[in-house]
């Protein structure tokens, strides 16, 4: 016998316990489908806005000491740190992330578990994130005794809303004692069908911020603008002016994109106003750039404002950094989902321009955050996050928790 055959023989025994380990998961999330669904429906009909999610966390506290984990750990008020300990807990430490919060939509779905919250809506699939990683936690619970290591399950509040529940539970010390060696999320996706999943190696999300801007003038006649300092033309010229930094003073192969999608100017057809209000939002992929737009955006406005007569006040509420998924981390978590779904069913994604709070995760940490397929043209569901009509195909329920808790299985047993 030659070395490539030891090394043929050790891929196949690899390959062969891989597999094992993939249908042992599968069938566990198998049994768990129904209550999966019963949990989703639930947190569906009861959702919460960001960092309000009091109900929310209790349930899934209850859900969590009816399956005997006890190391529960509150954080970030409405936030949730859980250990879960393997064989050899101090081998490694991988981190699971769900978010918990809802956003201020009022839902359209006509259908049984549709929110009882009027005017606030699971619009995001946060409660099937949830959803998955509190089935993660009753298959692997239960399997303890066969794996090494360490998982800390991560409930987090706040993803909507700045500065972010992550970033909280950060400064309180959820990647530390034990410190977390590398950490997984996974976010529904409506575009593509259920039973795929994308993943991305790299820069995937942008940084965001928000821009609040007051322009302030001197009113009067429509008939007589030339006794007013109109804030009206001041914004349509800033407006432009703006623009042009993304389309002129960026570097072309960086990612950038300056929008508003609030303006109040409250006046009338011969009425001109005393001031314009605007809100929008600045997202990148360069963390360089980014402060740079930001001083060039405060300049070129306050110039065009002086230079009218007018003044303004400008606010950038700094958000979230971009989101980077570690090359080799993200390779590694491509090839378990290959394993556990099939090549077929594993597709790339794109830069995506919207922005997630899991991002900090990624700065400090080795990180991956993939994309679980939700959607189903056949059952009528495929509207977009964020949409009065958004759902899920509920099959996506009992993938992304199998699929999570398989990862998590290979990525602890992964020796660097």
């Amino acid at each position: 016998m030659n070395i490539l055959y030891f090394g043929l023989m050790h891929d196949y025994i690899l390959f062969a316990r891989d597999m094992e380990v993939a249908l042992k998961i599968k069938g566990a999330a198998a049994e768990l489908a129904s209550e999966l669904l019963a949990i989703r429906r639930h947190l569906h009909s009861n959702p919460e806005l960001s960092f309000q999610e009091y109900n929310t966390v209790a349930y899934v506290k209850a859900q969590l000491e009816q399956m005997g984990i006890t190391e529960i750990k509150s954080l970030a008020q409405t936030g949730l740190e859980v250990m879960i300990r393997g064989k050899n807990p101090g081998k490694k430490v991988l981190a699971l992330r769900a978010d918990m919060d809802a956003l201020p939509i009022v839902e359209a779905n006509d259908v049984p578990y549709k929110s009882k919250n009027v005017g606030v809506m699971h619009a995001c699939g946060h409660d099937v994130h949830t959803t998955c990683l509190l089935g993660v936690a009753k298959i692997l619970f239960q399997e303890r005794e066969n794996w090494e290591g360490s998982l800390k399950l991560i409930f987090q509040p706040g993803e909507e809303k700045l500065p972010g529940g992550a970033s909280l539970m950060i400064a309180e010390g959820v990647l530390e004692n034990p410190k977390v060696n590398a950490i997984l999320g996974q976010h529904v996706m409506p575009l593509i069908p259920t039973g795929k999943i994308g993943f991305r190696s790299g820069l995937y999300m942008a940084s965001t911020d928000e821009l609040y801007v007051t322009i302030k003038g001197k009113g009067g006649h429509g008939a007589m603008p030339h006794l007013c300092i109109d804030p009206v033309v001041v914004m349509a010229q800033m407006i432009t002016a703006l623009q042009t930094l993304v389309s002129r003073q960026s570097n072309p192969i960086v990612p950038s994109v300056l929008s508003f999608g609030k303006v109040i100017a409250n006046g009338a057809t011969n009425v001109i106003p005393n001031e314009v209000y605007m809100e929008g939002t600045f997202r990148t992929l360069d963390e360089k750039w980014r402060s740079k737009a930001h001083e060039l955006m405060l300049r070129t406005a306050q110039s065009i404002a002086e230079g009218m007569g007018a003044t303004v006040d400008f606010e950038i509420r700094k958000g979230y950094p971009f989101l980077h998924n570690n090359p080799a981390l993200t390779a590694r978590s491509k090839a378990a989902a290959i394993n556990y779904m099939g090549a077929e069913n594993i597709v790339d994604l794109d830069i995506w321009m919207a922005a997630e709070d899991f991002a900090y995760y990624s700065q400090e940490t080795d990180a991956c955050f993939y994309r679980l397929g939700t959607r189903n043209e056949a059952k009528g569901i495929v509207s977009g996050v964020h949409t009065p009509t958004f759902d899920i195909d509920e099959d996506a329920l009992e993938i992304g928790a199998g699929l999570m808790a398989y990862l998590a299985l290979e990525e602890l047993a992964f020796s660097n």
